[in-house]
């Protein structure tokens, strides 16, 4: 957590930190407003567009610049996988998350960036490229949206009836329908991407069980911004999700708001 901290104490390096991953998020909306995405397949099938790359070319060289003592793991890097080997504090970009998103034009898709130590996100930074919304924070330090020029700090809610499950229909498999159906009485809150994640720092959901494969770019920005609110990102079996693995692959975990 030191690094996390003197980054939120540092009001410059966290201005430019935040003017990155906006900016990252322009190069994302300059290839959205056109008609060429140029969609392509990666090894494990999942696509990639101009946008992914595009900020994450953006975020690797701004990254350079402000913390070249800090290592990068991003998303479109295969090579920068054998990083967390060698650094107990590294950034870990995903510098599109939701293409699948991007791609449908349904605007739910985010910019993430994670200060990772000692296999924990500590500080995490989120954008919405489609309107410019910024969210940061990470445990112990508290969590923050920058929303039409103001400025907020979010803060999970106690429980509601129904309890409000946040989900994405493409990801809705019989594992966690069954785990929705022991939660009694819900309600669904439909959010793409790591939306899920901030859906419940911001309130207005509980729960997010995310019983399907992520890997550790999809999820440690915006952990850290929940836990940031008060909330928590646990395996199923209660165990805390552990980052810079040989196996970049989440295994299972529930988000909570308060529980």
């Amino acid at each position: 957590m030191q690094r996390a901290q003197s980054i939120l104490s540092d009001e410059a390096l966290l201005r430019d930190l935040q003017q990155l991953v906006l900016q990252a998020g322009q190069a994302i909306m300059e290839v959205y407003s056109g008609a060429d995405f140029g969609i392509e397949q990666k090894q494990d099938d999942s696509p990639v567009t101009k946008a992914d790359l595009a900020a994450h070319h953006v975020l690797v060289a701004g990254l350079a610049i402000l913390t070249p003592d800090i290592a990068i793991v991003s998303e479109e890097d295969a090579k920068s996988l054998q990083v967390p080997a060698k650094h107990h504090c590294y950034w870990l970009i995903d510098p599109l998350d939701g293409t699948k998103e991007f791609i449908n034009r349904n605007g739910q898709f985010t910019v993430n960036l994670a200060l990772i130590e000692n296999h924990r996100p500590s500080f995490g930074l989120v954008s919405t490229p489609v309107d410019q919304t910024l969210y940061w924070g990470g445990r112990e330090l508290g969590c923050w949206r920058a929303l039409d020029g103001q400025v907020s700090t979010l803060q999970t809610q106690p429980r509601a009836k129904p309890v409000r499950v946040v989900a994405s229909k493409s990801h809705l498999n019989e594992t966690t329908k069954a785990f929705i159906s022991s939660l009694g009485e819900t309600e669904i809150v439909q959010a793409g991407s790591s939306l899920k994640f901030l859906r419940i720092a911001e309130g207005q959901a509980d729960i997010y069980p995310r019983l399907a494969p992520t890997c550790e770019w999809d999820t440690a920005a915006a952990q850290a911004i929940l836990e940031g609110a008060g909330g928590s990102v646990t395996q199923v079996s209660g165990e805390p999700l552990a980052y810079g693995k040989a196996d970049i692959l989440n295994p299972h975990f529930i988000a909570y708001g308060q529980q």
